[in-house]
């Protein structure tokens, strides 16, 4: 029995051989990170942000094709979870057949349904097409208005869609469009944090010149589809990576996590 306890205690470094294995791993040295500027120190990375990018994507635009508000606003309406590409290749049909807001507002739902359906949710989008134009007829004799309180209280139209249509239809800087893009860019790029798009526009409109608040989305936008990439950013190809603080550097041979 002696034998047996002595053993059982000769036993117990076996433990500590797994304690020194997890004592080595916290011994590693620790992941750089960049801090995250604040105050004047942020309003000077914005700037930095937007040169660097500016110069990278001097010709950055609205994807989506449109020759005027009315098809601009029935195409943005049409992007909601489906890319802007696909959108480009139903719009000509439906434009052919619905050239302005009056020939749309007095469509059949199921005529409508039949032109857009490859974009997805087609039944609600077919809709919110028939609702808004039928609004901006009644209410705007046919044309789409150019002001955000009238852009907003129409079927389908958020402010982001608003801020689309008010940048790049009417060239007016009111806003900052927050897509899936922005939304991630600005977060990695420490300029804000959360997901709320509102509180992402509201964060982001005193950090740049209100001339480029449209073409700030344009760039993000660009940016996030052309190098930092939802699941694989690649940072090795980064114009922004020694200015990012969620870019992933090399420590002691092992690659950051983004923050």
């Amino acid at each position: 029995m002696a034998a047996k306890g002595r053993a059982k205690r000769d036993a117990k470094p076996g433990k500590g051989a797994g304690a020194a294995k997890s004592t080595s791993v916290a011994k590693r040295p620790a992941r750089s990170k960049r801090p995250r500027p604040r105050g004047p120190a942020l309003r000077a990375h914005a700037a930095l942000l937007l040169e660097r990018l500016l110069a990278r994507y001097p010709d950055a635009h609205c994807a989506l094709d449109f020759t005027n508000a009315y098809q601009l606003l029935c195409a943005t309406i049409l992007s909601a979870q489906c890319t802007d590409k696909r959108v480009n290749m139903v719009t000509p049909a439906l434009f052919a057949r619905y050239p302005d807001a009056r020939s749309l507002a007095a469509a059949r739902q199921e005529d409508v349904e039949a032109l857009i359906k490859s974009t997805g949710f087609f039944r609600n989008k077919a809709k919110s097409l028939i609702g808004m134009a039928q609004a901006v007829v009644e209410h705007h004799d046919g044309e789409v208005p150019a002001d955000m309180a009238s852009l907003v209280v129409l079927p389908g139209v958020g402010r982001k869609t608003a801020n689309v249509i008010l940048g790049n239809a009417f060239g007016r800087n009111d806003g900052i469009v927050v897509d899936t893009h922005v939304t991630r860019l600005s977060n990695r790029l420490a300029l804000t944090s959360g997901t709320d798009a509102v509180k992402i526009e509201r964060a982001l409109l005193p950090l740049f010149p209100q001339e480029r608040w449209t073409m700030l989305s344009h760039l993000l936008i660009e940016h996030g589809r052309q190098v930092c990439d939802a699941k694989k950013p690649r940072c090795g190809e980064c114009l922004l990576a020694d200015v990012c603080p969620s870019a992933e550097v090399q420590t002691s041979g092992r690659p950051a996590r983004r923050e």
